[in-house]
């Protein structure tokens, strides 16, 4: 009788153990760090890398790749990812000649599409004083007449700087590139030009 009793408070024991659910393991799930080689330094300069150009050190290539200096206006604009393989700097001093011509220049002008303005050379007459002087090609872009910048007139207001000067010879300030670097989103800036034609940039 002792040793069944025995038997059914062991079996007893078993059938309670069996009915314990064991303690459960919440498993771990692994957390990823999404943070890549180089997000410590878009943290420090700003989400592309870069940061904000300070204006005053911002370029037309700058513009190009969409490094623009920030704006209280609004949020920077990305004008592009890439630069033209063609781009002329119109901010680089090396892009821009200097003639000086008497009066007829033998010069035909042409103006650019009205998206930009401004006048550029078509062609240069043969025996010209600008052909005998060389400097003037077609394709540059007028950007001064004597110390007046006509960059973005209408033609009939730049060619008349031209014939309005009373100089013996008149100083021509001119880009060598086309209208879209010289007047689109990589265009130098008004005040670089202005300083450019005060001879500030140049000597001419």
């Amino acid at each position: 009788m002792k040793q069944s009793s025995i038997l059914v408070a062991a079996a007893t024991a078993s059938c309670a153990q069996a009915f314990v659910s064991s303690p459960q393991v919440t498993p771990r799930t692994p957390v990823a760090l999404n943070m890549g080689l180089f997000d410590g330094v878009k943290e420090a300069f700003g989400a592309d890398g870069m940061g904000d150009l300070d204006k005053e050190r911002e370029t037309p290539i700058d513009r190009w790749m969409g490094w623009n200096a920030k704006s209280s206006d609004g949020p920077k604009e990305a004008i592009g990812s890439k630069a033209p393989i063609d781009f002329i700097d119109s901010m680089d001093t090396n892009n821009y000649v200097v003639a000086s011509l008497a009066k007829p220049m033998g010069i035909v002008f042409e103006e650019n599409d009205t998206e930009f303005g401004g006048i550029f050379v078509l062609e240069i007459s043969e025996g010209s004083s600008a052909e005998a002087d060389g400097t003037v090609r077609p394709g540059d872009q007028l950007v001064s007449v004597g110390d007046e910048k006509v960059a973005g007139m209408q033609f009939e207001d730049a060619l008349g700087k031209i014939i309005d000067s009373t100089d013996e010879k008149v100083r021509l300030g001119l880009f060598r590139g086309p209208s879209k670097f010289l007047y689109g989103p990589a265009g130098a800036s008004q005040e670089w030009l202005d300083e450019f034609i005060k001879g500030a940039k140049v000597e001419a």
